[in-house]
């Protein structure tokens, strides 16, 4: 078996020991969040991307094993496991290398090489990989055989030339070769599907393609591949000229200009471009289809990371309008902690009467209710419903904010809104929802499969799993850096909290149903089937405002209380004191408290959250307006200068949302006056930014933009 910490230490450029001291976490249930922020001084200090990396490429390594232990019993089985091949097996690191040792052993369908072998033509082949000096011909005579369907010796030599191809694709040398020149030399090139020009409109782009495939970026490769998925694209992975490799072959196994000679630089030829090319382009396919799915994920986790820790505006009391034309906009009002007050429908662009009836009746809901805020969605009629607005005299000042609609209708027919809403249709809950971001989207966004949030490109044609594990990630470790209110958080909300999930989740909602708020985090431990280890890995998470203890509203671990408690006895004062007191706080020397489990790192976070505790780590809330000017796409004219907010990022640029209905791109080239490789060195998701328009397509609904003003 492999020495896993030393492997992963190599890779990720990390020490030994803090691998394995992190395995070991791991393996006893901790989880990634609690080891980053309260296990400081066992790994090493290693961040929330280094440990979930160790847990990664751990998981990979244990697949690895799993299936060197299954080759190892096939060949065994079959009783060719010599003790050379069981050691070159058992120092195999990928599962490239294992899979190249098992090609001679795995069990095949018929093949042109299997069926020559029944034929008894194996000694020909031999015999000719020996390339003595004699006629091919007088070696083949013996195997001319008409019982067993060899009349001449020409079959008898095309039947050895199949084994000795089939040998040469299954030896490792030899695929190696071959792999290295398609790592140098091979192109991606597309052709449209004949007859299809007209359905591939959309791959237009792509009719006559060709690139160095090794070069080609993430984006381009998954649109290649989608329209192969879709039948419209011929899709090739391969060295335009396959002269390199087959001399490469031929080289390795052609000795001597001797009749057999030329019969095995025949089967080499052969073999490579029947076998072995097919094959390493099929490696490669899927190389490059991991590593173009591995960046789009990439992407698409910065950008859902970016939406979940959006500024929250917080507990204001908050009318929420869900905009439509025909079918009128469903406004709700909230109370301050996102509970439903009220719901109805006004019908603002069906008549003058009926929108100076909706401004009245907007009006009379926000003095009724108290607003300070308004959400609109930013879907149809958004823009419009947003002028409506701005046409109410509110007695108060209230700020009215367009809010991403993306997965509010997700979340309005899912088993978490009905549950929610029983006795409301889906248009009061997606009106709910879009209220509730405004007011603190981490919370509301939890209860949408990240998957329906709408940031990234080609989520459905990445690898699901790897997408779904990646995005669970981020929405883990975003809620555990924020921190979770644990007398009023969603059972959505909880079940990311370190160490809880969704069953231990819906146990604490049931508890402080029953019981009432919870007085102190370690009342948690009454909560049935939470026990230590749980316990362990969520309180420093949980906050409990209205506790008694002062730390329970902070990010100190329960672990250390007794610690500040010392400190605090060290200045002679209490715990509640030395937290609002800042001059005591500065007596404290963190070096006298220094122990084998308790370093540096820990005390200096401990201190941290002595002078803020429980600080949100996102940013404060800025109001954005549109141009007033600008509401539909045809009001877009080249040159002009507008303000804009970032609604998605890509690898190749960003999409500004301009206020028309329709995002414009700011290609990777407009983002800056500089060379940019990363469009989140320039942007980040719901900046506010300024754009030039550059190009409009109003046949094509697309709009070019410029950062560079």
């Amino acid at each position: 078996m492999m020495n896993y910490a030393q492997i992963i230490a190599n890779q990720i450029n990390v020490g030994v020991r803090q691998v394995e001291k992190t395995i070991e976490l791991l393996e006893s249930g901790a989880t990634v969040p609690f080891i980053a922020r309260y296990r400081k001084e066992v790994t090493g200090n290693l961040n929330e991307v280094q440990i979930a990396a160790i847990r990664d490429m751990l998981l990979k390594l244990k697949e690895v094993d799993k299936r060197r232990d299954a080759i190892l019993q096939s060949i065994g089985e079959q009783g060719k496991l010599t003790a050379e091949l069981q050691a070159a097996i058992e120092k195999a690191e990928t599962l490239t290398e294992l899979e190249d040792l098992y090609l001679p052993y795995k069990p095949k369908r018929k093949t042109r090489a299997s069926v020559a072998i029944e034929k008894g033509l194996q000694p020909l082949a031999d015999a000719l990989m020996k390339q003595y000096q004699c006629h091919a011909e007088q070696l083949a005579l013996p195997f001319v055989d008409p019982e067993k369907g060899v009349n001449t010796t020409e079959e008898a030599l095309a039947g050895a030339r199949d084994i000795i191809a089939e040998r040469v694709n299954e030896d490792i040398a030899a695929r190696n070769k071959v792999r290295n020149i398609f790592r140098r030399q091979a192109v991606i090139t597309s052709k449209v599907v004949k007859n299809k020009e007209e359905e591939a409109a959309k791959f237009q782009s792509w009719f006559d393609w060709k690139e160095n495939a090794m070069r080609a970026p993430s984006h381009r490769i998954l649109a290649l591949f989608r329209g192969e998925g879709e039948g419209l694209l011929r899709v090739k992975i391969a060295p335009e000229d396959d002269t390199p490799a087959i001399e490469a072959l031929q080289r390795q196994f052609v000795r001597g200009n001797y009749e057999s000679s030329q019969q095995v630089a025949e089967a080499v030829k052969d073999g490579y471009k029947r076998l072995t090319a097919p094959s390493i382009e099929t490696e490669f396919y899927n190389l490059l289809k991991e590593r173009a799915d591995k960046e789009a994920i990439k992407v698409f986790a910065e950008n859902l990371r970016q939406l979940l820790l959006a500024p929250p505006l917080g507990q204001k009391r908050t009318m929420a309008i869900d905009p439509g034309f025909r079918t009128g906009c469903k406004v709700v009002c909230l109370d301050a902690q996102g509970q439903l007050l009220h719901n109805e429908t006004i019908y603002p662009f069906t008549s003058v009467r009926e929108e100076r009836a909706a401004v009245a009746k907007l009006e009379a809901l926000a003095e009724a209710f108290k607003i300070e805020a308004i959400a609109i969605g930013n879907g149809t009629a958004g823009r419009e419903t947003e002028e409506v607005v701005k046409r109410c005299h509110f007695k108060n000042k209230i700020i009215a904010v367009m809010v991403s609609e993306s997965g509010a209708s997700v979340y309005s027919a899912s088993d978490v809104a009905r549950a929610e809403f029983p006795d409301y249709d889906v248009t009061v809950r997606g009106a709910v929802s879009i209220g509730r971001r405004l007011m603190d989207p981490l919370s509301e966004l939890v209860k949408i499969d990240p998957k329906s949030i709408g940031v990234g490109q080609y989520q459905h044609d990445v690898d699901q799993t790897l997408l779904h594990d990646s995005l669970e990630d981020v929405v883990v470790s975003c809620v555990n850096s924020v921190g979770v209110e644990l007398n009023t958080a969603s059972r959505e909300l909880l079940s990311y909290v370190s160490g809880i999930g969704p069953a231990l989740a819906a146990k604490i909602v049931e508890y402080r149903n029953r019981k009432g708020a919870f007085r102190n985090r370690h009342e948690l431990l009454q909560v049935e089937r939470l026990g230590d280890k749980a316990f362990e890995q969520c309180a420093g998470f949980l906050r409990v405002r209205e506790s008694d203890n002062p730390l329970d509203r902070s990010a100190v671990h329960p672990e250390r209380y007794a610690l500040v408690q010392r400190m605090a006895e060290e200045v002679g004062t209490t715990v509640e004191t030395l937290m609002k007191d800042k001059e005591l706080r500065k007596k404290i020397d963190i070096n006298r408290f220094v122990s084998d489990d308790c370093g540096l790192p820990t005390l200096q976070d401990i201190m941290k959250e002595l002078d803020k505790p429980g600080l949100d780590p996102r940013a404060r809330f800025e109001v954005f307006e549109f141009d007033k000017n600008v509401t539909r796409i045809e009001d877009l004219q080249e040159g002009m200068v507008l303000p804009g907010i970032v609604t998605n990022i890509t690898a190749f640029g960003a999409f500004v949302d301009v206020g028309v209905h329709q995002d414009g791109l700011v290609h990777i080239s407009q983002m800056a006056n500089r060379r940019v490789s990363d469009p989140n060195e320039v942007v980040h998701l719901h900046q506010h930014v300024q754009v030039k328009v550059l190009e409009v397509d109003l046949r094509r609904h697309r709009i070019s933009l410029t950062m560079k003003l």
